[in-house]
């Protein structure tokens, strides 16, 4: 009787093997994260590819700007570090009517503008759908190439005859491999799929994109080892009813991490917003109590974003707190330093603080614009409209120095406010700004009576 085969289990957030079932990955500790599939089978007699090591001198190595190709879409070519790498394989990951496909397609109608050999690879959609997006952007050069297949070798053959600069995969969790007996999309589809394509940027020097679907966590579907095998990955960010798109840099071996890209959803595609403060800002409340404008820093671009606060007195014994795009621990952090150090009764109100836009914010330097927002609104007395907040807020009540003030403060002069209350330990790096009033604090009890008494 012919050997059943055997079956290895698979961790789904970090890829480790095991060949049995475990209930807890002993690498990642995450619980229930095992799947089984189907080991492949090794082909007996397969020739070994034996090739000789070059070494190259690192002097040698070739670091030239030209080894970039620049898509034209400078909020791209920002979060990609300057442009896309030749022989790179990034992933862009982001939630379903997203814009992943729409933005790659912009991509390719840019480089294909440049007379670049582009080719569109698509598993979800059909010649005809891809035709209807595009018509919306525009026209397209006869140097892109469609091609509607999910079997990988069949995708590799036709790179290796056409040999394309650049490469779309859309998605991932649709290709499969017929080496692997699994079905499409499972670990060990998308692992061996990951794989193929690596060594197809590699050694081909073609530049490959690939889309990923994500969980309900937001993480890209599939095995996290995907994440570490390709070279950059990108993030789509921000609600899909909403206009705007944040694009984050979450891995990039060729550039900073810390980038992002804002993008307006509109009726011919993604369009670039040039000044994100200006937009985030659009709709601001004009005297209105609880609404504070503080800065956030994004890589090396400062953002202005707009901190609202709603406190009103409970009705029951336990308050409510409700954090949108904050961090929930740290806004009650916060109010028990405004209740020990302030002496307010917050414990007997219910506190809701948001993010205007929907924006996601983590940064310490954010801390007064939140205890700025709370007391005015637990006071009932607005905010200057010209009047800009940042600074972190110790536990003692102490206002902390935050990184590149001065680029905070110019951003804020640029859009028009005069007054700029920063930590007292910031003033120095700041220096004196023409037309900008700038305060420096050291305490929450000095920052609250300068701005509502």
């Amino acid at each position: 009787m012919a050997k059943a085969k055997k079956s290895i289990f698979f961790c789904q957030n970090c890829g480790h093997e095991e060949s049995k079932w475990l209930g807890q990955c002993p690498v990642c500790k995450e619980w229930n994260t095992f799947a089984e599939e189907k080991a492949a089978s090794v082909k007996q007699g397969a020739a070994k590819a034996v090739r000789e090591a070059e070494l190259v001198s690192l002097s040698c190595v070739s670091t030239d700007e030209d080894e970039r190709i620049r898509t034209g879409i400078e909020e791209l070519d920002r979060v990609l570090g300057g442009g896309i790498v030749r022989g790179s394989l990034v992933l862009v990951g982001g939630d379903p009517g997203i814009g992943k496909s729409t933005l790659l397609l912009q991509v390719c109608q840019r480089l294909a503008d440049l007379d670049k050999k582009i080719l569109y690879i698509s598993g979800e959609e059909s010649l005809r759908q891809i035709k209807l997006r595009a018509n919306r952007m525009g026209d397209f050069k006869d140097t892109l190439s469609l091609l509607c297949e999910t079997n990988l070798d069949i995708i590799r053959g036709v790179i290796k005859q056409y040999k394309p600069e650049m490469a779309v995969i859309d998605s991932i969790q649709t290709m499969y491999s017929e080496e692997v007996g699994s079905a499409p999309g499972s670990v060990s589809q998308v692992r061996e799929s990951t794989n193929i394509l690596l060594q197809l940027a590699k050694g081909l020097d073609i530049s490959i994109f690939i889309v990923g679907h994500v969980t309900k966590e937001g993480m890209v579907a599939g095995p996290r080892v995907l994440e570490h095998m390709v070279d950059t990955v990108l993030y789509f960010e921000g609600d899909r009813h909403a206009s705007y798109r944040l694009l984050r840099g979450v891995k990039n071996r060729f550039g900073s991490t810390n980038e992002i890209g804002v993008f307006e959803m509109q009726k011919s595609g993604l369009a670039e917003v040039e000044n994100p403060s200006e937009f985030m800002l659009s709709g601001k409340p004009e005297h209105a109590s609880g609404s504070v404008v503080a800065c956030a820093m994004e890589g090396t671009r400062p953002m202005l974003m707009e901190i609202q606060a709603l406190v009103c007195r409970s009705n029951f014994g336990m308050p409510r707190r409700t954090a949108a795009g904050l961090d929930y621990n740290r806004v009650n952090l916060l109010m028990a330093v405004l209740e020990k150090r302030l002496g307010l009764p917050l414990s007997n109100y219910d506190a809701y603080v948001n993010i205007a836009g929907g924006i996601r914010l983590s940064e310490p330097a954010a801390d007064l614009g939140i205890v700025m927002a709370i007391v005015s609104s637990y006071k009932n007395r607005p905010v200057s409209d010209d009047m800009i907040v940042f600074g972190e807020v110790g536990l003692s009540g102490e206002i902390r120095a935050v990184t590149m003030p001065e680029q905070r403060v110019a951003e804020a002069k640029k859009l028009g406010f005069r007054t700029c209350i920063i930590p007292e330990v910031s003033c120095k790096a700041v220096g004196e700004i023409s037309g900008m009033e700038v305060i420096g604090v050291k305490s929450v009890n000095q920052a609250i009576h300068f701005l509502i008494s």
